[in-house]
């Protein structure tokens, strides 16, 4: 069953204290706007034995069990690795945007992108902002990610790119929903960028997004325990 998430929700600067039980859980996937960057990057991950998905954008449907805002995750071997992503969240009071990460298998990648991100929890933030106050500056946002690739190491910046290389929050909804509103409970994850460097895996990852005309920040962290692989 899905468990319930508390948030701090800030309106108008303000915060309050809310707890949110999600009902469903969908991950969008393939979400850039640059359509030949995208057929590049398909093409590439095709020669790594990657499926070309069945359209783009795709929306994965997952459980809604496997959101999390535990500090500290458990993954199966050693092949997993975080990506930061924009997420919305669907609540009785409208529509708010937080912060997620997409953790994902990428050995299993090969054989299923859904089960690939099934199998591996999906970490959110506790802090979201109201879609209405960021709808008419929402691709000016950055969004960003780091990595500490091992123990007492410095954390290394993984990602990094404005929301105007994804599809706008309102192009995903329509994509999934059709011209309806996501129903409440609804919790979309809604693309990503490239990793700098290659993907890869870490012992912890860190998200940030950043809003520059309000001046304000949203981040979170998770630490990633790897356990054996019994054959």
């Amino acid at each position: 069953m899905p468990q319930e998430l508390r948030f701090h929700r800030f309106s108008n600067q303000s915060p309050n204290a809310f707890d949110f039980t999600p009902r469903n859980l969908v991950v969008a996937g393939w979400t850039g706007r640059d359509h030949a960057a995208l057929e590049h990057h398909v093409r590439e991950l095709e020669a790594l034995g990657v499926k070309r998905p069945s359209s783009m954008p795709v929306y994965y449907r997952m459980a809604a069990g496997n959101l999390t805002q535990e500090a500290r995750v458990q993954v199966l071997g050693p092949d997993t690795s975080g990506e930061i992503e924009p997420v919305l969240f669907s609540m009785r009071d409208g529509l708010w945007l937080g912060l997620g990460s997409d953790h994902t298998d990428r050995k299993l990648e090969t054989v299923s992108v859904a089960m690939s991100k099934q199998v591996c929890h999906k970490v959110v933030g506790d802090h979201v902002w109201d879609c209405r106050e960021i709808a008419a500056h929402c691709d000016d946002m950055i969004l960003r990610s780091w990595i500490v690739e091992e123990a007492g190491a410095k954390p290394v910046l993984y990602q990094e790119g404005a929301l105007s290389l994804i599809r706008s929050l309102d192009e995903l909804i329509e994509g999934h929903a059709g011209k309806n509103a996501l129903d409440v409970g609804t919790v979309m994850y809604c693309g990503t960028f490239p990793a700098i460097g290659g993907i890869r895996s870490a012992q912890r990852f860190i998200g940030e997004l950043e809003d520059p005309v309000l001046k304000r920040k949203l981040r979170f962290s998770y630490d990633i325990e790897v356990l054996p692989v019994v054959e």
